[in-house]
């Protein structure tokens, strides 16, 4: 899982990203690729 400041770009990687909240952090993940994964702080 990729650690960034700005998760625009990693959103960009792939058509299938998502862009999720959980528990107070923003989280990108892919249900195609399940390797594409970010997390901002």
């Amino acid at each position: 899982m990729k650690i960034s400041s700005s998760l625009k770009s990693l959103k960009k990687r792939d058509l299938n990203s998502k862009m999720v909240k959980r528990r107070g952090k923003i989280y990108i993940i892919n249900k195609k690729k399940p390797k594409f994964k970010a997390r901002q702080g």
